[in-house]
């Protein structure tokens, strides 16, 4: 019996790609300049525009705006800006670990998407071959693990400082679409006891007011058993404990890598998995292509893509 026919992949053919980095924004007031890496597509203008937040793992340079390979480059070739800052968390930066907000730097992580948006026009300076062309109103933010936090707050989740004990809004309204890769959940007794004392700034994390229209992803073996005590469910709490519009990727036999999603041939992915990185590659683009053209067919025809056949990557779930 033949396989059944599967829809036709909705992003459709590439276009080859431009990647510059570092870009070097001056940026006094905090501990190094940031620098970023930007790819785009060679052709095509109005390029809407996806900020990437890297994630803490053990190599040395994925946690920077060198990693993500499979992503970017598939993003950016396919009609995407794509805009990659080493956050201060990354190992590369070697800062002095009693540097302000040091290790994780929470707070200077999402601080770094604003100053990227409030730059734009000087990021496309500093390329010349994107001058013009970005869309500086269709913006997304992404983020992956630690990044997915990062992502998160900018999307709208609040937390508790827990130097000062004030609520936390770093709500963007630029950003008007999100992706959460294996993000963090929920804090209070679903933290590990190393997580919550260690990182007390998890301990409140709140998804109430997270209205922004995002795709949450989630592996269903991805335990993650150093920063909860729930399982795999608990990074699905950004799509179940936060208001609509959301969408929701379980990933079949999936853990923390999503199948290699932070870099090509990556030793920390224990479930590596080109399959399952493709689906990701095309689900992701096919949401924020969906959401910043209302009425487009991509989100639904990836959706139909991942359930047909007898052995589904995947599935889906909205509200």
């Amino acid at each position: 019996m033949s396989e059944p026919t599967r829809p036709t992949d909705p992003a459709g053919s590439s276009t080859p790609v431009l990647s510059v980095g570092p870009v070097v924004l001056p940026t006094p007031d905090r501990a190094v300049d940031l620098q970023i890496r930007v790819s785009a597509p060679m052709t095509g203008d109005d390029l809407p525009v996806i900020l990437l937040s890297h994630g803490q793992g053990y190599s040395n340079h994925l946690s920077s705006l060198n990693g993500y390979a499979p992503l970017v480059n598939f993003w950016a070739a396919h009609g995407f800006a794509v805009i990659q800052p080493t956050h201060l968390s990354s190992r590369t930066l070697s800062l002095d670990p009693e540097t302000p907000g040091a290790p994780l730097h929470w707070r200077s992580r999402a601080e770094d998407m604003t100053r990227v948006l409030d730059r734009l026009d000087a990021i496309e300076a500093a390329v010349p071959a994107l001058r013009g062309r970005l869309d500086h109103h269709r913006v997304a933010v992404a983020g992956h693990s630690m990044g997915g936090h990062t992502a998160s707050l900018l999307l709208g989740a609040r937390l508790t400082d827990p130097d000062d004990g004030t609520v936390v809004n770093l709500a963007e309204p630029r950003i008007t679409a999100g992706v959460l890769l294996a993000a963090p959940g929920r804090g209070g007794d679903a933290l590990s006891k190393s997580t919550a004392e260690n990182f007390p700034f998890f301990l409140t994390t709140d998804f109430s007011e997270m209205t922004t229209p995002t795709l949450v992803v989630a592996g269903d073996q991805d335990a993650s058993a150093h920063l909860t005590v729930r399982g795999p469910e608990w990074h699905t709490d950004p799509y179940v404990l936060a208001p609509g519009p959301k969408s929701l990727l379980t990933l079949f036999g999936a853990e923390h890598g999503l199948g290699g999603v932070s870099g090509y041939d990556v030793a920390e992915t224990t479930d590596e998995n080109p399959g399952r990185v493709s689906a990701v590659q095309r689900l992701t683009w096919a949401y924020l292509r969906t959401q910043f053209y209302p009425g487009d067919s991509a989100w639904q025809t990836a959706c139909d893509a991942l359930t047909a056949g007898a052995a589904p990557l995947g599935r889906v779930e909205s509200k």
